[in-house]
């Protein structure tokens, strides 16, 4: 029996993040349901971004100009960088409120078993703006894991010799978080960070 229009919309969506073919399948069936208050206008949505949203070739962000808005805004202090593996880290870091620099994104980590090396990195970009933008100061906004670590050192390492001061962000307890709930590497962490 071939594929029906229904059908492939929900494969499509069991493919997204978060998304099984039952979830899949009952979302298919709201939106078809909601046609023209939400299918509709979601498909004009997805068309928008498909037309309009690009990757911004300064540091990697998505946005619909070039340079993204981030690396427009002149009230930004353009001396410090953060690096980030990829968009959904830079925009959480956004929704905080609480960095006001520019940003660098990666576009993965460094990982011996997924094959990923430096080359695939946008990290001659990242040399490229340390040496012409005068940066003194890169933030790693780095995962906590063996990857995101390797990373790190790696960065560290490969700009040792430029003069910039190199930062990570801190780990440990997140606010609010009780002691009983938290795992073991999450504690020893935080032992070892303290002020």
């Amino acid at each position: 029996m071939p594929e029906t229009e229904i059908d492939t919309l929900i494969r499509l969506f069991s493919r997204l993040p978060g998304f099984g073919v039952r979830s899949a399948r009952r979302t298919v069936l709201h939106l078809i349901k909601k046609k023209e208050t939400q299918l509709i206008p979601l498909s004009a949505a997805i068309q928008k971004v498909i037309d309009n949203v690009r990757i911004c070739p300064v540091c990697g962000n998505l946005d619909s100009i070039a340079p993204c808005h981030i690396c427009q805004d002149l009230k930004r202090d353009e001396g410090i960088l953060c690096v980030v593996q990829d968009v959904a880290d830079l925009w959480a870091i956004e929704r905080s409120a609480a960095f006001k620099g520019r940003y660098h994104v990666l576009g993965g980590l460094l990982s011996a078993i997924e094959g990923t090396g430096p080359d695939e990195l946008r990290l001659p970009a990242l040399e490229k703006r340390i040496c012409e933008n005068h940066i003194s100061e890169l933030i790693l906004a780095l995962p906590a894991t063996v990857d995101g670590q390797t990373t790190g050192h790696y960065i560290a390492e490969r700009f040792k010799n430029i003069p910039v001061r190199i930062s990570s962000l801190a780990q440990g307890i997140p606010v609010g978080g009780e002691l009983d709930y938290l795992d073991d590497g999450t504690i020893q962490t935080a032992l070892k960070a303290r002020k």
